[in-house]
């Protein structure tokens, strides 16, 4: 048997094989693990345990396990033995491409692992599709631009993507967004797949980076790692891809962990997305007119095209900007509401009307089902509109592309039928899955109602290791968060709750000198420039996505500085949950405060060795209402100068 298809252990036909892998769990961390010089830590033994119960009897569990605890060992140990019992892979979901990283790095856990048991782990990414280049785009673009960023990924797509008479006998995968760290966050958006491509009718359909990445990784025998975000589109397209005659984007697993599993919600409401562009219903109604159809038909779909550009003006007139959030809200007046009625019932007649143009094979099938598919999708998110407190709406301007979103605004329902009802081993893994002990809030809105639970705390002596520090803004923040990090001569982490908060951070910092580096988020691939800062022990690195997941050891990083306390956007999603909870203060902004708050601290100290000084900014307001709540969640006493 192929080494990376069989047990790390044997079960012979009269041994029962949860009995074998508990022997075999134990002599990791008993033996084998402090023989390789890993300290042998209760926290470890105790999750190893509790995650056997869950995967024996296929349950759910909430693991929330401090830093230090060694739980990413524990739960690869049991998905990999597991897969290979199973004869299925096991899916590991992250919160976004940065913990991916940390899993798969040089010297990240499954590396550590491999090493220290001797296994060789069968691990492949599944990465979301705005993390490949969209050869359409790139192509469309290069002769018309300066930018040479752009220009340089261009030359590096392989020769038989534009040229179809080269083979691709030896080519390598291509397309991953981090084999081009060069490109800025801004250049990358304009050549990057995004939600208005046509990936159905494109020609470049077989011979993209994203198509050739997902035949490689549906082959994984062990291990397949990604987002929350591609989990969940995976969930919601899984029928309709059948339907089409499409494979689902992942293959059935054997069991799945959500790594930083509170932030799943978020991730699902976003699979469940409706996003429609002005340009793409044209394009596709456009394209309907052009084949041989009914009178009928024609009339119908002009009348659409007419009240669609009415909906995008009257949007566009009650649209206004959010800070922190690059949606636009938008009101639902009556005279938007008659406009979508209408649309809505057009949109369906429209589809009554495709199955007569179908019977009279005036059309292909290819271009029938293309049409269908989207006028059903437009349908779906009209639906929501049209129901009553059921969706959340915005408006987003992608250069010069306006986009309507919808999302529903509860996704327990969905979840529960169409994810937790599977008898299968679902881990969620996290420092930060409960409040207070309770996981009651993670569980109703994830649809989730029979769970197993447990919570063991860090090891780290934290009285020792860290001081926390907290600030008043008396309007002279960031001169002082300058003496900070000229005090520290760099080695600091720069959290900010928003991008407009970094900017002007930026804008401030650009005007003085100093005598480090300092990197900021989006100027090139995350984790090339994470890998920047781990290397520059005297460099700042600015952020405001990286509240968790990030995973910096060592003298590199001895201070983190919180700019403001992070409080979620005053945008469409948080208003609707604040507008549906008894108490939004505490049931919706301070929870997501507090958690996030948590995760950044927990960025400073990620070894027994580490040490180092956490800053806290707020209001003197803020202080006076949230200081005792703050003090209770954090590890060490905070002293306010």
């Amino acid at each position: 048997m192929n080494r990376s298809h069989s047990l790390p252990f044997t079960v012979s036909k009269t041994e029962n094989f949860f009995e074998r892998l508990g022997d075999y769990v134990g002599d990791v961390f008993y033996d084998i693990l402090p023989e390789q010089g890993y300290e042998l830590r209760d926290e470890q033994i105790y999750m190893a345990f509790q995650l056997e119960q869950a995967f024996k009897h296929k349950r759910t569990i909430f693991a929330e396990a401090g830093v230090g605890t060694g739980k990413t060992f524990v739960y690869l140990l049991y998905a990999i033995c597991y897969a290979r019992y199973k004869g299925r892979p096991a899916i590991i979901s992250c919160a976004d491409e940065t913990l991916i990283e940390q899993l798969v790095k040089k010297g990240g856990d499954i590396e550590k692992l491999e090493k220290a048991l001797g296994l060789d782990i069968d691990v492949r990414l599944a990465k979301s599709r705005e993390q490949y280049v969209c050869v359409r785009k790139l192509d469309a673009l290069v002769n018309k631009t300066d930018n040479e960023d752009i220009s340089k990924v261009y030359q590096e797509i392989p020769e038989f993507v534009f040229n179809t008479g080269t083979s691709m006998k030896s080519f390598e995968r291509y397309g991953d967004r981090k084999e081009y760290p060069w490109v800025s966050n801004e250049s990358w958006e304009k050549i990057a797949w995004d939600p208005l491509q046509q990936c159905s009718t494109c020609e470049f359909r077989h011979r993209s980076g994203q198509t050739l990445n997902r035949e490689y990784y549906r082959h994984a025998t062990d291990i397949i790692i990604c987002s929350h975000d591609f989990y969940m589109e995976h969930i919601w397209t899984k029928e309709s891809r059948k339907r089409e005659g499409q494979m689902p984007l992942l293959p059935e697993a054997s069991s799945v962990i959500f790594d930083e599993g509170h932030l799943l919600e978020f991730a699902a409401q976003k699979g469940l997305t409706y996003r429609y562009n002005l340009d793409t219903l044209t394009k596709v109604l456009t394209g309907y007119m052009g084949q041989d159809v009914r009178e009928q038909s024609l009339l119908l779909v002009e009348d659409i095209l007419m009240e669609n550009d009415e909906l995008f003006d009257l949007f566009a007139e009650v649209a206004y900007p959010v800070e922190g959030s690059n949606r636009q809200e938008v009101l639902l007046t009556p005279s938007i509401t008659k406009v979508v009625e209408k649309l809505y019932g057009k949109v369906n007649k429209l589809l009554e009307e495709l199955v007569f143009d179908s019977e009279l094979f005036t059309m292909d099938d290819y271009h029938i089902k293309i049409i269908e598919e989207y006028l059903e999708f437009f349908s779906n998110g009209l639906s929501i509109l049209l129901r009553n407190d059921e969706g959340i709406y915005w408006l987003e301007e992608n250069g010069e592309t306006t986009s309507l979103v919808i999302m529903p605004r509860l996704v327990e329902e969905v979840l529960k039928k169409e994810v937790f009802s599977k008898k299968i081993p679902f881990v969620f893994s996290s420092a930060t899955l409960s409040q207070g002990g309770d996981f009651a809030y993670l569980a109703r809105s994830l649809g989730i109602g029979k769970y197993d639970s447990f919570s063991v705390n860090s090891p780290f002596d934290y009285e020792e290791q860290m001081k926390i520090s907290g600030h008043i803004n008396d309007g002279e923040k960031w001169s002082k968060i300058g003496d900070s990090l000229q005090e520290n001569r760099g080695h600091s982490l720069l959290l900010f709750s928003s991008k407009e908060e970094m900017e002007d951070f930026r804008s401030w910092a650009n005007s003085k000198e100093w005598n480090f580096t300092i990197l900021y988020e989006g100027d090139q691939e995350i984790s090339e420039t994470v890998r920047k800062f781990q290397l520059n022990h005297s460099a700042v690195l600015c952020t405001y996505h990286l509240w968790e997941g990030l995973d910096v050891p060592g003298e590199a990083l001895t201070q983190v500085i919180i700019s403001s306390l992070p409080f979620p956007p005053n945008d469409p999603v948080f208003k609707a949950k604040r507008k549906h909870a008894q108490n939004s203060e505490k049931e919706v902004d301070l929870p997501y405060m507090l958690l996030r708050l948590r995760q950044g601290v927990g960025r400073l100290i990620r070894t027994s060795e580490d040490h180092g000084i956490i800053h806290i900014w707020m209001s003197e307001d803020e202080k006076e209402k949230y200081k005792e709540i703050i003090a209770n969640n954090l590890p060490v006493e905070m002293e306010i100068k």
